[in-house]
């Protein structure tokens, strides 16, 4: 009959099933890759603000940030001066956009009161276990990986992870104590990474075998300062006591410390460990050698001392990047 309509055959709809299924496979990379691009922007974002901050911080001090505080508590001299431990992030605080988060946060006692993990001053134990999105990447996993700290994925640059990963007097911005100023970086700021990323830990704490332990997310523990090659093989521990970046309060290599002994992303895992002395001012200081990592395809986020940001890809060569790490190298590689 003239004028009836004629359904859909069976080959019609799977043709246009065919399309709408090529159609989307060739949208949803596009998506995910525009997504992973306003995450990353934002990540670089991040990064700038804390260069931003410790611009302030040089300004107002003349110096940066400590990497790490270690001292004598009066009230206990008897403790360790590593129980201090206040990070950099802590004392970039007064100069963040986000302060007000962290008004109240006192400096003037040790991180740890006490000989147990939870021995938090009462005054600054709801402080630290602010989450602070400043400091997290979106591309990462965005919660806490500890009941007691706010987490970080960003971590400052002790150096090139020369003297078996030491946290002393070490050759980039940021370790134990350190009062770096800007004329002290003579192979230029813009030459020179204050800050990159790292994952956030995952997998069982304190393994004794590494089931479950991506090179990724978690780390090797040893009882050998400084670390060698041969001790880092064979872990006594694994995620020993804490994941990665569990406390941007904690100043040492599982959190807010990090150094370019490996290259970004490498495929192996982070190396760490605690300095067995009775010297009160070394004791349990933490060595480590631990990488760069993101989940951004490709490489990492880092930031320069003059507070440009960069992409530095994981192919980079081993020496520019361990170049990139010192202050006063006198070596003459730069971000391409």
């Amino acid at each position: 009959m003239s004028g009836q309509r004629r359904g859909a055959t069976l080959v019609e709809m799977l043709v246009v099933i065919a399309i709408v299924g090529v159609l989307a496979g060739l949208l949803l990379p596009a998506v995910q890759t525009a997504r992973e691009t306003a995450r990353r922007t934002y990540c670089v974002n991040n990064l700038r603000q804390l260069g931003l901050a410790t611009a302030s911080h040089e300004s107002a001090r003349g110096r940066f940030p400590i990497g790490s505080e270690s001292r004598q508590w009066d009230e206990r001299p008897d403790f360790s001066h590593q129980f201090f431990r206040w990070s950099l992030l802590a004392h970039l605080a007064p100069y963040y956009e986000q302060q007000a988060l962290l008004d109240g946060l006192d400096l003037t006692v040790p991180l740890y009161v006490g000989l147990t993990p939870d021995a938090i001053a009462p005054q600054n134990k709801p402080i630290v276990k602010l989450t602070v999105p400043m400091l997290l990447c979106p591309s990462d996993r965005l919660q806490p990986v500890s009941e007691l700290f706010g987490p970080t994925n960003y971590s400052g640059s002790t150096g090139s992870g020369t003297g078996g990963g030491t946290p002393f007097d070490a050759d980039g911005l940021f370790f134990i104590n350190s009062r770096i100023r800007s004329k002290d970086v003579t192979d230029g700021l813009s030459k020179t990474v204050a800050f990159s990323e790292s994952l956030l830990g995952d997998g069982p704490i304190a393994g004794r075998t590494p089931a479950g332990i991506d090179a990724s997310t978690g780390y090797g523990f040893v009882f050998v300062t400084p670390l060698t090659e041969a001790a880092c093989a064979r872990p006594f521990y694994y995620n020993f006591t804490d994941l990665r970046g569990f406390s941007w309060a904690n100043g040492e290599y599982r959190t807010t410390l990090y150094n370019h002994a490996r290259t970004p992303n490498s495929p192996a895992m982070d190396c760490l460990a605690l300095m067995s002395t009775a010297d009160l001012g070394k004791m349990y200081a933490g060595y480590g050698w631990r990488a760069a990592r993101s989940r951004h395809p490709g490489g990492v986020n880092v930031m320069a001392a003059d507070g440009a940001a960069h992409f530095v890809t994981d192919s980079v060569d081993p020496a520019v990047w361990k170049a990139l790490s010192t202050r006063a190298g006198g070596e003459a590689a730069g971000f391409e």
